[in-house]
């Protein structure tokens, strides 16, 4: 079983807020996240090189011989098979941009303390394997579709679906696959246009309607309703309903009320107010620009429909409306009449018809620990610190702190 070690890359600080919790192999695009792709693909267990600040939470764990894996790369059969005939002292490279090496502990330390490898042979990759990478936050909005589909074959392949029950409406039945425990009754399925997948223990409840490709992950709820247009992703144990389409809701986020979400990605421990509604198209059908934290400017996503990026944390109140393209940091509290700016830094606390102030720290430590508390988890000390450096490193984008 190979050990593997997943690296951020440059493109780390274009993917901030989703990156400010997390390394970026902790990314869900598809059914899974970055590091659980390659894990299954490869059948090894993953650690992770990110910055000195989630050191204590996700810890780099280095064998005798590791597999050096660029987390920016998205994972397919072609390039897997690639990486498993690396050996020892040998780096596979794209237009030389590290792909992955094969190194021995002494290597990775090296490379981990910024010190040259010596030996280390270069070898550019074969023009005939494709290379996808992940480089900027509208990257999940256009690559979810074909993750989605290769993450949902990876799942099932030889394997027997659960049954669905009669009292549910399918179509294509033979591209849904459910997981032990799924509760599912008197909804709509159309699998024509893409597979679906729901996880173990989720709930449908009543009067959903999904249309393909979707994956619904384990202990995930839709409540009464839902309307679900692919591709979309609704991570583990989030809550879902009213209408969603093209969208990832990474894990333990609720958008569990009416109100529409389009071409958005939404981070972990986030709530949507009930009747949040997000635009994802401009009314002059022009293309979307979106805010970029590393350049401190809003860049052309080359798209025409992109949404609503939302940090892990951030929360918004009833009737909250959306611009699009619009980025909001880590523990923002937004609410108020009218539309929201397009960037909302980390832990501002306010809303267009009044000034903002700073939501702070030990403010929004209580709040954490009242939302982890409802799924049985705890504001550690290391948790508490991670929140604490983005605090301290976003506060440059609170302008009223200075």
């Amino acid at each position: 079983m190979p050990n593997l070690i997943l690296f951020d890359t440059e493109a780390r600080d274009h993917l901030l807020p989703l990156t400010a919790t997390k390394p970026m192999a902790e990314l869900r695009i598809g059914a899974l996240t970055i590091s659980q792709k390659w894990e299954k693909r490869l059948n090894g267990t993953a650690s992770f090189i990110t910055k000195e600040y989630l050191h204590d939470k996700f810890p780099i764990k280095i064998a005798h011989e590791n597999l050096l894996i660029s987390a920016g790369v998205l994972p397919t059969d072609a390039l897997c098979e690639r990486i498993l005939r690396l050996q020892l002292n040998e780096a596979l490279l794209k237009n030389d941009e590290l792909i992955a090496a094969c190194l021995n502990s002494e290597q990775i330390q090296r490379l981990i303390d910024d010190v040259e490898i010596e030996s280390l042979e270069g070898i550019e990759i074969e023009s005939d394997i494709e290379v996808i990478t992940i480089e900027r936050l509208w990257d999940f909005i256009r690559l979810n579709d074909r993750e989605l589909r290769a993450d949902i074959h990876l799942l099932t392949h030889g394997r027997k679906s659960a049954p669905i029950s009669a009292t549910n409406r399918v179509t294509a039945p033979e591209n849904i696959f459910l997981e032990p425990g799924v509760k599912m009754e008197h909804c709509i399925l159309n699998a024509s246009t893409g597979p679906i997948y729901i996880g173990e223990n989720a709930e449908i409840m009543e009067n959903c309607a999904l249309r393909g490709p979707i994956a619904i992950m384990d202990n995930a709820i839709l409540k009464m309703g839902a309307k679900i247009y692919g591709p979309t992703t609704i991570g583990p144990s989030c809550r879902a309903g009213g209408e969603i389409t093209r969208s990832i809701l990474m894990s333990n986020a609720n958008k569990a009320h009416e109100g529409y979400l389009g071409d958005s990605v939404i981070g972990e421990w986030c709530n949507l107010g009930a009747n949040t509604n997000n635009s994802n198209l401009k009314n002059n059908y022009s293309e979307v620009k979106l805010w970029d934290y590393k350049s401190e400017r809003f860049e052309r996503t080359g798209l025409q429909f992109c949404g609503l990026f939302m940090g892990d944390h951030a929360k918004c109140g009833i009737n909250t409306m959306f611009n699009t393209g619009t980025v909001i940091g880590v523990f923002a509290n937004i609410y108020g009449a009218g539309y929201q700016r397009n960037f909302i830094p980390d832990f501002a606390w306010g809303g267009p018809d009044s000034s903002y102030r700073t939501y702070k720290l030990d403010e929004a430590l209580v709040t954490a620990q009242a939302v982890f508390s409802r799924r049985g988890k705890d504001v550690d000390a290391t948790e508490s610190a991670i929140l604490e450096h983005i605090f301290d490193e976003t506060k440059p984008f609170r302008s009223w702190d200075k």
